[in-house]
């Protein structure tokens, strides 16, 4: 019987990672060219909730609920054995994400709180289709990615709240607390494939998980990210906690990081990519803590983590899996590693440099943005065809 389903004729729609890694990639890059031209004085669009709401929020709920998506809806197939979201279903899920941005780029005169539905829905529908696969087999220990999206949704409540309600602090500290679930997420994530594709790459063994190392790790992360919530609430006790939390989820991190490392990991821009996004996050918690420590705001801290961790991690994480997804040979395609280190470039600029060199602040924006465009210019100009296509082995996926 012939198959007239939609992921048969339209190989985009055969698993998550193709529309979320192409839309998502392609959406960071016109996001960026919009505040590159609103931070130089020009305005390209008047988003809902102005452009200091809209840029956080894009960058965080638009473009990292996408990426997240196209890897986890794709890796829960391979976890649990069960098919992955395709065809119809996934064409529904990416068109409600489109919609999200669409509305909040050219919606400021639609209702508030249609926005919100609109724009919330996609995060807990992802928590749904990932708990249904994971369920049906039993494997408790994937569950836990499902309170970490819808956690992630309930942070983009408060931010369409604290834009409705022109509530600055309430922006602000959901907007952190999104940057920790992320941050959670890369770590959780980031123990089980860093260590795994190095040993794979480099024909090694892995190193042995310790576990009070993984517990601090993890745990010392979650905690921060309870008095981070605590904190903003005015409990007093949680403020003066964060700091001491904050270091030691850096020095467990960063203790965790130098285990996976092998000095051959240099020959592989996929892999030193991984290895210095992750790097990012101790260096990230770290800066906060000082920040913090000094009663200042968390910005550099808040994009070592967006640029250095999650957007560099995204990156060389999207370039493998679009590989080894599409059925091609998983390699380093020329001008990766250029884009790779141009994104860590961009985090140490946007980081450590305006920390030490606060007064050079408008040209290092625009340079780090420029250099962010770059980068996933080269992934879309790469991918996108492989991305469009059929696999060439002929195998669904």
């Amino acid at each position: 019987m012939q198959d007239t389903s939609l992921k048969h004729h339209v190989p985009l729609m055969r698993l998550a990672f193709r529309p979320f890694f192409l839309l998502g990639a392609l959406f960071s890059v016109l996001a960026m060219l919009v505040w590159l031209a609103f931070w130089n004085g020009n305005l390209w669009l008047s988003p809902y909730g102005g452009m200091l709401w809209w840029h956080p929020h894009e960058m965080l709920i638009g473009f990292g609920s996408a990426i997240i998506t196209g890897f986890l809806m794709t890796a829960v197939q391979n976890w649990t054995g069960q098919p992955g979201l395709k065809g119809w279903p996934l064409f529904g899920l990416a068109t409600l994400w489109l919609a999200g941005r669409l509305l909040l780029a050219y919606g400021n005169t639609l209702p508030p709180m249609l926005l919100l539905v609109v724009d919330v829905a996609f995060l807990p529908l992802v928590a749904l289709a990932m708990a249904r696969r994971v369920l049906a087999v039993r494997m408790w220990r994937n569950l836990g990615f499902v309170p970490l999206l819808l956690a992630l949704a309930g942070t983009n409540v408060a931010m369409h709240l604290g834009a409705q309600w022109s509530n600055g602090t309430l922006l602000r500290e959901a907007s952190h607390s999104a940057m920790l679930l992320i941050t959670l997420l890369m770590v959780f994530l980031g123990g089980r494939v860093i260590p795994f594709f190095t040993s794979r790459k480099l024909g090694i063994s892995q190193p042995e998980r310790l576990p009070w190392l993984e517990t601090a790790s993890l745990g010392s992360v979650i905690a921060v990210l309870l008095l981070q919530i605590l904190s903003a609430a005015g409990v007093g006790a949680a403020h003066a906690m964060l700091l001491p939390m904050l270091l030691l989820a850096g020095t467990a991190n960063a203790w965790r990081l130098s285990r996976w490392y092998h000095h051959n990991i240099r020959h592989e821009p996929l892999l030193w990519g991984l290895h210095a996004s992750y790097a990012f996050i101790p260096l990230g918690l770290i800066m906060w803590a000082v920040e913090h420590a000094g009663g200042q705001r968390v910005e550099t801290a808040l994009h070592a983590l967006a640029i250095g961790g999650m957007g560099t991690m995204m990156l060389s994480m999207m370039s493998r899996v679009s590989l080894g997804h599409t059925g091609r040979t998983i390699r380093t395609l020329p001008g990766i590693g250029v884009a790779l280190a141009l994104m860590l470039f961009a985090a140490l600029m946007r980081s450590v440099w305006l920390w030490l060199y606060p007064q050079s602040s408008h040209w290092v924006y625009s340079l780090v943005i420029l250099a962010w465009c770059i980068s996933y210019l080269v992934y879309i100009l790469y991918y996108a065809v492989p991305l469009l296509r059929a696999r060439p082995d002929g195998k669904d996926g």
